[in-house]
């Protein structure tokens, strides 16, 4: 049995690729779709009626369970009324669970087949996250969508590794299916089994076997793991050609942490619906800008008295109101503002990228659309970057 109130449908396909309609108790969402993350619950540099204003109009966020946890604390939240009343944001939010976080600080953690002990990078404070305090975690946040715990091995890691890592994602993966969760929040799945094919696919087997005690519950949507952590970009691509489809047909796929342009239009083609990364918003603030002709460094001095937009095929208000040279000059005062109309242009392009991918699903010239991008310069100018 699916969560009540959540609902995913699709309704056209072009090859492998799809469009769909997700509908939450707090909104429907068009897939496919890019997540903005929203870490320490804030899309860093900007309100939520500019996330949630055309042309920008994000229909989903994410929110980190790890920062959340740490700093305000739950107590801040659960006083504030959840996530959303805290950060005033009425859409739905994802929560990834924490488990990325820690097992990326392999320094401040120590990891064991019941779950997890780990030194706060804040205050060197120790804490035990388990599966269900995972969960726990996530309801109290009053996400939307919750992830289940996983362990994500890192891409250089021995075969031996992980199949350690899938055999505790999926012990762990049932325990969150049994664990309580908020009301009306679904809960996703996490493939994992490095750039192993057959590994992959033997995992997602075991991880769509798994039902709820009581109520027969299932997973709500299965979400890709453990790539773009240091594999090849032409491994990472080869995995989702021979899974991403195999992904249950009648459930959201979801490709953690990905990616560049590029990757989100190589997945979308092979039928991934969700997608979130911090690379557009990382990047704004770092001087690198996303746009249909290509990357823009905005510190070369070849802007330094350009007139024209970061991108004149944009309607974001950064396009429609300042030029290059004036982003220059903010970027090398190291003002405030500069981060901001950085960030509202590179998600602006982002969830441009797929609402053009969908509309192309649509229109059934989704081969050519593919093509098309992917010879661009806005795809070339991005290949091989990682956040």
């Amino acid at each position: 049995m699916i969560t009540p109130g959540f609902r995913f449908t699709p309704t056209h396909h072009d090859g492998r690729a799809r469009a769909a309609t997700l509908e939450t108790p707090r909104g429907r969402i068009e897939t496919p779709i890019f997540m903005p993350v929203g870490t320490a619950g804030t899309v860093k540099g900007l309100t939520v009626d500019e996330l949630t204003a055309p042309p920008l109009d994000a229909h989903i966020i994410l929110g980190n369970t790890y920062h959340l946890f740490l700093r305000p604390g739950l107590e801040v939240v659960r006083a504030l009324g959840g996530l959303h009343r805290m950060m005033a944001w009425q859409r739905p939010i994802l929560t990834d669970s924490g488990g990325f976080q820690i097992f990326s600080m392999k320094e401040i953690s120590k990891l064991d087949d019941d779950g997890c002990d780990f030194r706060s990078h804040l205050d060197g404070s120790r804490h035990r996250l388990t599966p269900e305090r995972s969960i726990e975690i996530q309801a109290t946040l009053g996400s939307d969508i919750a992830m289940v715990l996983d362990h994500c091995p890192p891409g250089d890691a021995a075969p031996a590794d992980i199949d350690v890592a899938m055999a505790r994602t999926t012990a762990w993966a049932r325990r969150c299916l049994h664990a309580p969760r908020a009301p009306g929040q679904a809960l996703f799945a996490i493939v994992q089994g490095g750039t192993s094919i057959s590994r992959r696919r033997s995992h997602l087997a075991d991880l769509g076997a798994l039902t709820g005690p009581e109520t027969s519950s299932q997973f709500d949507g299965f979400a890709l793991g453990g790539l773009s952590v240091g594999e090849p970009i032409p491994q990472m691509y080869e995995v989702l050609d021979a899974v991403a489809a195999e992904l249950p047909a009648e459930r959201p796929r979801y490709l953690m942490g990905v990616g560049t342009p590029q990757d989100l239009v190589v997945g979308i083609g092979r039928g991934i619906d969700m997608f979130d990364c911090v690379m557009p918003t990382r990047n704004a603030r770092n001087g690198q800008l996303f746009t249909s002709q290509g990357r823009v460094v905005i510190a070369n001095a070849a802007h330094r008295l350009d007139p024209g937009p970061i991108d004149p095929n944009c309607a974001c208000e950064t396009c429609q109101r300042y030029s290059r040279a004036y982003l220059r000059h903010l970027f090398q005062a190291k003002e405030i503002l500069y981060s901001r109309l950085a960030t509202l242009h590179n998600l602006t392009y982002y969830l441009g990228v797929v609402r053009r991918a969908r509309a192309a699903i649509i229109s059934g010239t989704w081969d050519r659309f593919e093509r098309d991008f992917l010879a661009s310069p806005e795809s070339e100018a991005h290949r091989g970057q990682r956040s």
